[in-house]
């Protein structure tokens, strides 16, 4: 015990056993609905549900274990909702790329993060992509994220003359939904820790109740096989190696680094580690538990691993040190006896929970220059385009393109790197083949 408190400084954080234990748990609540919700949602493309549970718990167990003990960070990982949005929906459902290629592309990507993370890269890409075109593909994240969840619940439906109309509400599913985002969305403005875990149990009991959703046949059980996904990733590597799939390649990459980079600032500054300039301390190793934990994550089968904001709840509660991390971590290992409760975790159950991280995700909408035409036109078409093409990469590509146009008409060449123009023609070859 006495080690661990020397190793984690549990003196100079001003905290204690009791308090990083509290703060642990409390941010594994928080993000335990990750752990059905994520393969509710590559269940619908395809991929093996009880596989993905595992794989999610193992590879967000591995990178929050490093996260913590390595990086000595009080933060989480885990796969995130906009890089599973974007591979089911975007990737393998929009484009038509099996789920076994896209989870190589997962795996390119992550490998890609590890060399970034071990050297000055990190800092060349930070710099050289407008903060405000990356608030804009945060706030059409959250966007696309909510508008599938309004979709898998049956509130928004296909319209030949409107191309969108509301569902019927009347509907009992539907009713769920609504009820769980009410519950979800009290919680939250009441305050409640863990609210979106907290919305996801009690929408679970009332599906039950209904029969919406149906009962377990078991709570615990040894965790299941992840054989029908383990491997993909390296055996489909060779698939990976054209246009449509680089861009695949890219759009992780660039959703995972920036995520990671951003949820590092927020985090560090609550607990006194970020440095006078500007810089996090150990920021390297933190965005390397984060690139080592999405490969993990990809040979075992789920998508990019990636810090989770929700950390900033078991701060609010204690943790101080990376040590609350090694808790999360033994929480998601433990988590695997628990895969029967993936059959209650319907469409109807998981929606909430996703139109609740959209519009959380869109809080970045107030961080962009809304005065400067380049930036609020670049960045409108940015957020637009996602939910409306259905695709992550294309809002991505799309405003990423007419930023670069703007800037060039406005004579402002010499403020945009090298690196944006080769970007640039990525996205153009993208788009003409």
């Amino acid at each position: 015990m006495k080690f661990i408190s020397n190793y984690f400084e549990f003196e100079k954080n001003n905290t204690t056993f009791k308090k990083e234990i509290l703060g642990g748990l409390t941010t594994f609540l928080t993000i335990a609905y990750l752990l059905f919700v994520i393969p509710d949602i590559l269940g619908s493309v395809g991929v093996p549900k009880e596989s993905v549970f595992v794989a999610t718990a193992i590879s967000a167990a591995v990178g929050t274990f490093i996260m913590g003990a390595f990086a000595k960070f009080p933060m989480a990982l885990a796969p995130g909702m906009g890089l599973n949005a974007f591979f089911a929906y975007s990737v393998v459902d929009g484009m038509g790329i099996p789920w076994q290629t896209a989870f190589a592309g997962v795996f390119v990507s992550g490998a890609i993060f590890v060399v970034i993370s071990a050297t000055g890269l990190r800092e060349l890409i930070i710099k050289v992509i407008p903060n405000d075109i990356k608030f804009a593909v945060s706030a059409g994240i959250g966007l696309f994220i909510a508008f599938i969840g309004l979709k898998n619940a049956g509130i928004i439906v296909g319209s030949a003359s409107t191309y969108v109309a509301l569902g019927d509400v009347k509907s009992l599913p539907v009713l769920i939904t609504i009820f769980g985002l009410l519950v979800m969305a009290i919680l939250m403005v009441r305050g409640v820790t863990s609210s979106i875990f907290i919305g996801l149990v009690v929408t679970v009991i009332a599906g039950m109740v209904t029969k919406v959703v149906p009962l377990p046949t078991a709570i615990v059980s040894m965790p299941p096989s992840m054989a029908p996904t383990f491997g993909a990733a390296i055996t489909h590597l060779k698939d990976v190696w054209n246009v449509d799939m680089l861009l695949v390649v890219f759009t992780l990459l660039f959703m995972d680094f920036f995520d990671t980079a951003g949820t590092l600032v927020a985090v560090g500054s609550k607990v006194g580690l970020i440095k006078e300039d500007g810089t996090v301390t150990n920021g390297s190793r933190a965005l390397l538990a984060d690139s080592v934990a999405t490969c993990v994550g990809a040979v075992c089968g789920t998508t990019n691993t990636t810090s989770c904001m929700e950390s900033l709840s078991g701060i609010a509660s204690g943790a101080r040190t990376g040590f609350s991390s090694v808790v999360v971590s033994i929480m998601f290992l433990v988590s695997l006896f628990f895969s029967p409760l993936l059959t209650v975790v319907t469409s109807s159950i998981s929606a909430p929970a996703l139109i609740i991280v959209g519009s959380l995700l869109c809080v970045s909408l107030r961080e962009i220059d809304w005065d400067d035409p380049v930036i609020a036109i670049s960045a409108f078409l940015t957020i637009i385009l996602m939910p409306l093409t259905y695709s992550i990469g294309e809002g991505i590509a799309g405003g990423f393109l007419i930023y670069i146009i703007l800037m060039i008409a406005k004579g402002r060449v010499k403020e945009l790197h090298p690196v944006i123009y080769g970007l640039g023609a990525l996205f153009i070859l993208y788009f003409v083949i």
